[in-house]
């Protein structure tokens, strides 16, 4: 699940920073609703026979998450900010009530490993996104064609259940979500380096759309680490 910026570059070269820093707030604000949903939730063990006893509820879940996402995107010019921030928070919420599930399969300690091993990984590659002068448009086309490959790869392997599938859509798919998160940064920084006037709205919903995919970004490439380095409850 990735999202994809579509709003039109607005800013001045005095707002990248200032932009930037209000999409790392917005994302960090998201991992944290998420973080603490999951691990509250993982607590009890009612809540989790509730979502986890079957498959229909976490349909439901993930279609929410995807209803929100494709929402945020595809409504993200006729929202006010407010709105926009309001359905972040929700969308973080709902995936942390999904997320719980990997206290139930992984080792608290193998969670906090791979967490740091994610975090570290998605901060060196948007810190590269950042600072490097080559132009990394020219990547995305492969990384979107890669993600659908892996996506499609990863519904057939639901019925096909082949390990060899699935180890080779895990690899593949932590290189794509690196290459994304390199790729989103840039494509953020360039909205703040872009001529134009300051607008408040704009700012803030650029903030919002920014953190998105930054979040899906990570949240993504925490779970693909987390299927090779995770350590399964006994």
């Amino acid at each position: 699940m990735h999202e994809e910026i579509v709003a039109p570059p607005v800013f001045g070269i005095r707002q990248q920073n200032a932009l930037l820093r209000s999409v790392y707030n917005w994302m960090m604000l998201g991992l944290f609703i998420s973080g603490v949903t999951a691990f509250l939730i993982s607590l009890s063990s009612g809540i989790q026979q509730l979502l986890f006893s079957s498959p229909f509820v976490v349909w439901i879940l993930l279609i929410i998450e995807l209803g929100l996402v494709f929402a945020i995107s595809s409504g993200i010019r006729r929202m006010s900010p407010s709105q926009a921030a309001l359905l972040f928070i929700l969308f973080s919420f709902l995936t942390g009530v999904s997320l719980s599930f990997i206290f139930l399969v992984y080792t608290s300690h193998s969670i906090a490993v791979t967490f740091f091993v994610a975090g570290l990984t998605f901060g060196l590659t948007s810190l590269y996104g950042y600072i490097t002068k080559v132009n990394l448009a020219s990547w995305g086309n492969y990384l979107f064609m890669g993600l659908i490959g892996i996506i499609i790869a990863s519904i057939i392997n639901i019925f096909l259940h082949n390990t060899i599938i699935s180890w080779v859509v895990t690899y593949l798919g932590v290189i794509i979500f690196v290459g994304l998160t390199a790729y989103d940064t840039q494509k953020i920084r360039r909205l703040g380096e872009s001529a134009g006037t300051a607008d408040k709205n704009v700012f803030g919903k650029l903030a919002v759309i920014g953190a998105l995919s930054l979040y899906l970004d990570f949240i993504n490439l925490f779970l693909l680490l987390l299927n090779i380095f995770g350590r399964v409850r006994e």
